[in-house]
């Protein structure tokens, strides 16, 4: 309670961001009297239903997070608000938007985990929208004039109760991140792509520190126990068994087993099973400490795009390998019928010679593989986000003398031509290999 008491005592005039979670289930008319500074509001894990009618006076607001509260629509004021770019409620109870509650000015929008089951048409005024997750929701359609939300480049549409993608999806210029697992049209794990995985009993493995936690899991070092005097270091991936933001589990852990083995994807060793809370996990070989993470996740700033920290550069092999690395992962995946989804820098581990290695599945979807259509059109975005990637290491390399000059304006080209607003001119994974091997 000792920030609502400051706040309540006026001690936090002139503040950019506040973060509020004390039970509340009135919204603190203090927060309205910050209006000339206030920025950031995150009153996440509260138990709030309503926003005040005079939340426009937030007049520089930009973010508002009211996650994991008892909403059941989401609030009209919420237009009033000029500023606001990222607007959060994951997990309340929403079950409609009112017809203008959003702003034109939204970038990011999070209503994953809710209770929806349409969206309003006035959704195509969102011209700025760039990430859209509505990940455990119920919805059956979206609306036509989404396809006005040319600057949509992340969605986030898993288990819902979708029978099938809209055509208008695949036409817009700048997608790039797609998941779609767990709606009734999706493919289930073909059966060419299921493998005979060794079950691994909790009591074999040892756990040691942790490696990260991403919205679906938790990595964490171990020694895995193989026999009376054998035992290998692994990573182990226990899954929260909740909706994330990316989706289910459970299709995560489906699409993770069927990408199979390839030099450039983290390789699966088994299944976890007699876990002391019944979680469902995986185990991996465990990926030497000289592999660092290649960037960031996004910024509440950079939105839809991975940041590297300052000063980061790299030598052309290194960002040569780094793409070839990629690309051939990718095309991998997509000949078996998988999407990725979140093809990104911060699911990337490198080592300081550019070997790299692709991770987490959260975002992943299967698709037909021998629709060559439907399965050209799903690659022809993922390959945009490959053009993303491109663009980061081109962006950050340091070129030596006139030949890599040269191969580096030829890979230039291709990040263009990956990123080709038109989707079906974009050129497909094999033909990517083929080029950037060529160089």
């Amino acid at each position: 309670m000792e920030t609502l008491d400051l706040l309540r005592s006026g001690q936090l005039a002139g503040i950019k961001r506040l973060d509020l979670a004390a039970e509340l289930t009135q919204f603190p008319p203090e927060i309205l009297d910050l209006a000339d500074s206030l920025e950031v509001l995150n009153l996440t894990n509260n138990r709030l239903q309503a926003l005040p009618d005079e939340l426009g006076r937030l007049k520089n607001l930009k973010i508002i997070f009211l996650s994991n509260n008892e909403f059941e629509e989401l609030p009209e004021v919420l237009s009033d608000c000029p500023s606001l770019s990222m607007i959060g409620f994951k997990s309340n109870r929403i079950r409609t938007i009112a017809e203008n509650a959003l702003p034109d000015s939204v970038r990011w929008l999070i209503l994953t985990d809710n209770q929806l089951e349409q969206l309003p048409a006035t959704m195509g005024r969102l011209v700025n929208l760039q990430k859209l997750m509505l990940a455990g929701n119920r919805l059956r359609s979206l609306p036509d004039a989404m396809a006005a939300c040319q600057n949509l480049e992340l969605i986030r549409l898993s288990a819902n109760c979708l029978p099938s993608l809209p055509s208008w999806l695949f036409t817009l210029p700048r997608l790039s991140w797609l998941a779609y697992s767990g709606n009734p049209f999706c493919e289930a794990m073909p059966a060419s792509l299921e493998r005979s995985l060794p079950d691994i009993d909790w009591a074999e493995l040892t756990l040691g520190d942790t490696l990260g936690e991403g919205a679906s899991g938790i990595i964490s070092r171990g020694i895995w126990q193989t026999g009376p005097s054998d035992a290998v270091d692994v990573a182990v991936k226990v899954f929260k068994g909740n909706v994330t933001s990316d989706g289910l589990p459970a299709d995560e852990r489906n699409t993770c087993l069927a990408a199979g083995t390839h030099n450039h994807l983290v390789n699966v060793l088994g299944k976890l099973i007699n876990h002391p809370e019944e979680k469902a996990g995986l185990v991996f070989s465990f990926i030497p400490p000289n592999y660092k993470t290649l960037g960031w996740p996004p910024s509440l700033d950079s939105c839809t795009r991975d940041i590297y920290p300052q000063g980061t550069c790299f030598s052309w092999p290194v960002v040569l390998r780094i793409a070839q690395g990629m690309a051939t992962a990718a095309a991998h995946l997509h000949a078996r019928g998988i999407m990725h989804g979140d093809l990104y820098a911060h699911n990337i581990l490198v080592n300081e010679t550019g070997d790299s290695l692709l991770g987490d599945f959260g975002a992943a979807s299967f698709y037909p593989a021998s629709e060559l259509v439907a399965g050209e059109v799903l690659e022809a975005l993922e390959v945009r986000a490959f053009g993303c990637l491109l663009e980061d290491l081109l962006n950050h390399c340091l070129v030596a003398g006139v030949a890599e000059q040269e191969r580096y304006d030829r890979l230039r080209q291709l990040q263009q031509d990956c990123m080709n607003p038109i989707p079906c001119e974009r050129p497909l994974f094999t033909k990517i290999c083929n080029t950037l091997y060529a160089l």
